[in-house]
């Protein structure tokens, strides 16, 4: 048994491998070899950073159309993280407009420059820090874990994923209501970092590698 995080040069590849070994005895690598990754038993696509670098790194490693593959199969558990959940949508504005992946029909939206709370206090943008997310549906990935629980963020740019039925969880910051959590079939995907997440973030990780799609 082999959990395969996908080194394609973007994201926090060793704090997830190392956050997932304190999870399972399970064998984790972060590999490129597309041989690894197709014999793996469950896989993890990180992100970070901007999203252009992030599809075009994929291009360059000759993984995009592995990937591609391995979502449209629908049959490997894939878990998405930061950019690796922006990535599975069709578009992102950033970068002046990224095509993406194409997996869940929607858009990766820019924050609003002047965002503000409840009482008009100013909002930082990127979105940074400690978030509630209040899931929506049932989902394996969520057992054990409460509703409302809070999730390390760090991000400028949000999913907003047009089926709500793939929606899982969402983050209220200002009048934006951000989808943070999103799946289908042997697929999810998460806007924050569970690796930085504490026990809720490690209980996440733990589920993901007994999920049984």
């Amino acid at each position: 048994m082999t959990i395969a995080v996908i080194d394609y040069g973007m994201g926090n590849l060793h704090s997830v491998a190392k956050a997932l070994e304190h999870v399972t005895h399970e064998n984790v690598v972060i590999t490129r070899d597309p041989r690894r990754i197709l014999g793996a038993t469950r896989l993890v696509l990180p992100g970070q950073g901007a999203i252009r670098d992030c599809v075009g790194e994929l291009e360059r490693t000759e993984l995009r159309g592995l990937v591609e593959d391995i979502l449209a199969r629908q049959g490997k558990p894939l878990l998405g993280i930061c950019v690796g959940q922006q990535m599975l949508l069709e578009h992102s504005e950033e970068n002046g407009g990224v095509e993406c992946l194409g997996v869940f029909k929607g858009e990766v939206r820019r924050f609003p420059a002047d965002m503000r709370d409840d009482r008009d206090q100013r909002l930082k943008v990127p979105h940074m820090g400690w978030n509630l997310v209040e899931q929506h549906h049932e989902h394996p990935i969520w057992e054990g874990i409460d509703n409302q629980e809070h999730f390390y963020f760090v991000h400028s740019f949000y999913v907003d994923a047009t089926n709500d039925a793939e929606v899982f969880g969402t983050t209220q910051y200002g009048k934006v209501n951000a989808h943070v959590a999103i799946g289908r079939e042997s697929t999810f995907a998460v806007q924050f970092h569970p690796e930085k997440s504490s026990r809720a973030g490690l209980r996440l990780l733990q589920n993901f590698v007994t999920w049984t799609p």
